[in-house]
């Protein structure tokens, strides 16, 4: 749903506001099995994959000391690899630091989708993991195609306009078009109920996906899950493993499952921590996950004191809910002030869509964001929003950029533009929406509106809403279906039970789907465990990567 997924080297996630979502499926009927009984025969010993198979990455000093960095090169359509057409990803690794014990390498998706993985291990993301399986392997991820340093990359952003031409001598230059009074005056409500506003709603999803196709169409049908996964063992090879050893967290989840699923017998350990249960349909997936923010949210305004102490915007949970509430109202009839140097500013302040995602978005890393958002609610009631859509501010560095120039060969002229340097907005939306196809006809999800609202209140109608951008999305060719991993080692699911964006009852479906799948249960708050600093957690899971160790049933942190 409307909701980010993922997790970056300060583990914290960050908010993609009002773009993508994390249920990925269309009404099909009802789950669908898998299609891993007629697996296709080994693709490595395909002629036409050799190429990509038998490269092997050429390792360089990245631009932050300690890291390395390569390229891979992957087919863009693994229907025709040899077309000529590819995706260029970016690679890091961090050596192992006990190399005279070394096991090999261990591939980790931050999550998102959207998440560069290459970018998150320079910015320290390998100091996540225990210091047993820093030891015994060297710590390596990528950028999906698509995402980050991709060549090519999503976007869905208009290009700059240009500037305007100086007007010629003694002609009059005509007077610059004036925004509307009114533009600003269309709110978004939480939950559409007039047809108004559900055309409104619909028509800027609309919008958003032609956006999309217009900018990123060439590629946007090639970026879905299972060719991630497919890449996943191109990356494999190059590294030189004959067998993955993966760690995904949050969307992570979903691609370990795909590998697992397409090459059950290449997987040597398999953790995912904050799982997506890919048996759920879409409007399920909007409930699931709407549901553990709105939990979330009951938990901060029941734990804030303990956490955020004399911060709280509140001196009760009653206190807290009313002023979330509240402000969610107000912002529904007016947008929240803000300061003019605030992202918001040219939106005329922050509407009630924006307002939610900043309190949802702050749920992930309690330890971290419940002491910022109190004080950004208290001034947001006092009138003044602009700590409140700052929360997430991250300033741009220049290794954000993707550099098309490094790609080792120019691509055809249906090319895409050059991505922003943060692309993750666009990703989101883009493989989300690919993943499994959503219903074409609006129906569906104006009927899906009063399920979500009883089961998850706002944050279930805004959910809904926001799936509306996949109406008009490409299809891909997945279906819900229970796993099927047929020869899968063990694989070990690690669940939080206040994880808000992927909810505990989906790790323990996920674990129970997987042939002697695993599940280690985390009695806490925030999204997702492993690296948050829990040394039970580490050990176990360190304990299960590093020697196979398994999680008894009913492991507990």
């Amino acid at each position: 749903m409307n909701r980010a997924v993922r997790r970056r080297p300060a583990l914290a996630t960050t908010a993609l506001a009002l773009l993508g979502a994390l249920s990925l499926t269309a009404c099909t009927g009802g789950p669908v099995p898998a299609t891993g009984k007629a697996r296709a025969a080994d693709p490595a010993s395909r002629p036409d994959l050799k190429p990509f198979y038998g490269q092997r990455l050429q390792w360089t000093d990245c631009a932050t000391d300690g890291y390395e960095c390569a390229r891979l090169t992957v087919p863009r359509d693994y229907a025709r690899p040899g077309n000529g057409r590819t995706f260029v990803l970016p690679v890091a690794r961090a050596a192992a630091t006990g190399p005279a014990r070394r096991i090999g390498s261990l591939v980790y998706n931050p999550g998102g989708p959207g998440a560069g993985g290459a970018s998150s291990l320079e910015e320290g993301m390998d100091e996540a993991f225990g210091a047993a399986v820093r030891a015994r392997f060297d710590i390596v991820s990528f950028d999906p195609r698509g995402v980050g340093g991709s060549v090519p990359a999503l976007t869905c952003e208009p290009a700059e306009a240009e500037e305007p031409e100086e007007p010629e001598a003694g002609v009059e230059e005509a007077p610059a078009e004036e925004t509307p009074d009114d533009f600003y005056d269309a709110v978004a409500p939480l939950y559409p109920r007039t047809e108004a506003d559900r055309s409104a709603a619909a028509s800027g999803a609309r919008t958003a996906a032609e956006d999309c196709e217009e900018h990123s169409g060439p590629i946007l049908r090639h970026v879905g899950t299972e060719d991630a996964a497919r890449d996943l063992d191109v990356l494999r090879a190059a590294l030189g493993e004959r067998r993955l050893t993966y760690l995904g967290w949050s969307y992570g989840t979903s691609l370990g499952t795909s590998y697992a699923e397409q090459f059950p017998r290449r997987v040597r350990a398999m953790v995912l921590d904050g799982a997506i249960d890919p048996s759920l349909d879409w409007s399920q997936r909007v409930i699931s996950q709407s549901a553990g923010f709105r939990r979330s949210v009951d938990d901060y305004a029941e734990q804030c004191a303990e956490i955020a102490g004399d911060s709280c915007p509140g001196a009760s949970p009653q206190e807290i809910r009313a002023l979330i509430e509240h402000l969610y109202q107000r912002a529904e009839r007016e947008p929240l002030p803000v300061a003019e140097d605030s992202a918001y500013a040219e939106y005329g302040g922050m509407d009630a869509t924006a307002v939610l995602d900043a309190v949802s978005m702050a749920m992930y890393t309690p330890e971290d964001q419940w002491e910022p958002l109190s004080e950004a609610l208290r001034e947001a009631d006092r009138g003044d929003a602009t700590k409140l859509g700052a929360l997430d501010d991250e300033a741009e560095t220049e290794e954000e950029t993707a550099d098309p120039g490094t790609a080792e060969e120019e691509q055809e002229e249906d090319e895409t533009p050059e991505p922003p340097a943060d692309n993750s907005g666009a990703a989101l939306t883009a493989v989300n929406c690919l993943d499994v196809p959503h219903p074409r006809s609006l129906r569906p999800y104006w009927a899906a509106l009063a399920p979500a609202d009883q089961a998850a209140g706002v944050y279930g109608t805004a959910g809904v809403t926001a799936e509306l951008t996949c109406r008009d999305w490409p299809s891909g060719g997945r279906r819900p279906h229970r796993v099927d991993a047929d020869g899968v080692p063990p694989v070990l699911v690690v669940g939080t039970t206040g994880d808000p964006a992927t909810p505990y009852e989906e790790s323990v479906s996920l674990a129970e789907q997987f042939p002697a799948g695993m599940l280690l249960t985390y009695e806490g708050l925030g999204h997702t465990a492993y690296g948050r600093g829990d040394a039970c957690v580490t050990a176990k899971v360190d304990a299960y990567l590093v020697t196979g160790k398994r999680v008894r049933p009913g492991a507990t942190c």
